[in-house]
């Protein structure tokens, strides 16, 4: 048994990335238009971007640049296209690599393939670059999936070489190292190695309530299942969740079903919350820390209820067979 499951775990797994971001493919790109968008040369320019890309471009208009740049901070949006006005023959595309550095870049080969077809030129500005020590925008990434694995990695050897902590011992305890380990990833990342600045204490409780969330799940299964609950949590949190999470290709380059369900997972929640924080502080949404904090109190209450009856637990003896 423990052969086929390995041997299947090791598939999934390279199936589940591979299917991911081996070849992320567009699917609908959020775009603020600022222009005679509805002139004919802006309706040919979008038409042959949306060719360029090989998907569709969802338009949003805005009655100026400053209106659209606030939608980029907002999150709303991926770039800014300021459409040819009147005669004119010049086309401005401001991306932001900080939202989606996969976007921006297929935004910034495929725009001047659309000018050339358009007979207009073409302008690209980056207006929300990445860190100099993130070119790639996948340190958020990285530091995440540190978070939900060593989370739930640390509640399987309180599990296994702590097994005798009462219930609200072992919440504790996952508390505990989520916030030592929390604060330990925050500080190497920025102050030992430099890689990025961030927000330290915003980033340190995002990391940690990650932690803290995954842990818990693990915890949760743990009372549902016994040893069989890594599979579950192994195939929700890495698996599934952070293929999904947005963090490695940004989610308009996803399989539209995994940009979906990755925003409801911890691994999503963690990534979208360490990224408006890191690059949009002042446009933080509640919804990431909704989900964490869902998690974490459905994971805590089952567990709560279900502790006595996890397969294997000690059950306490009768009073009369006790003393005999």
């Amino acid at each position: 048994m423990l052969l086929l499951i390995l041997a299947a775990a090791a598939g999934l797994f390279a199936g589940s990335y591979t299917y991911a971001m081996a070849n992320p493919t567009p699917h609908h790109v959020p775009v603020a238009v600022v222009g005679d968008r509805d002139k004919a040369r802006g309706q040919v320019f979008l038409g042959r971007l949306e060719k360029a890309l090989g998907a569709s471009v969802t338009v949003h208009v805005y009655p100026d640049v400053r209106a659209a740049l606030a939608g980029v901070e907002q999150q709303r949006v991926f770039a800014v296209l300021e459409a040819p006005r009147g005669n004119g023959r010049t086309v401005v595309l401001d991306l932001a690599s900080a939202s989606g550095a996969s976007v921006a870049q297929l935004l910034a080969q495929a725009a001047p393939q659309a000018g050339k077809e358009t007979g207009v030129d073409v302008v690209v500005r980056d207006v929300k670059p990445l860190q100099k020590g993130d070119p790639r925008g996948l340190a958020l990434f990285y530091i995440s999936l540190a978070a939900v694995i060593i989370g739930f990695v640390g509640a399987i050897q309180l599990n296994v070489n702590a097994s005798g902590l009462r219930p609200p011992e072992r919440v504790a305890f996952t508390a505990a190292y989520a916030l030592l380990g929390g604060f330990t990833i925050a500080a190497v990342v920025d102050w030992l190695l430099g890689t990025l600045r961030l927000p330290f204490f915003e980033s340190w409780m995002i990391l940690s309530l990650t932690m803290f969330t995954t842990g818990m799940v693990y915890t949760m299964l743990n009372a549902l299942l016994g040893r069989w609950a890594l599979i579950p949590t192994w195939g929700v949190m890495v698996l599934l969740g952070n293929p999904s999470s947005g963090g490695a290709v940004s989610w308009p380059l996803l399989p539209s079903p995994l940009g979906t369900i990755g925003r409801w997972l911890p691994p999503g929640a963690s990534v979208n919350a360490q990224h408006t924080a890191v690059y949009f502080r002042e446009h933080q949404h509640a919804f990431p820390f909704l989900v964490l904090a869902g998690w974490c109190l459905v994971s805590g209450a089952v567990y709560w209820v279900w502790r006595d009856h996890r397969p294997g637990a000690a059950r306490p003896e009768p009073a009369g067979e006790a003393g005999s």
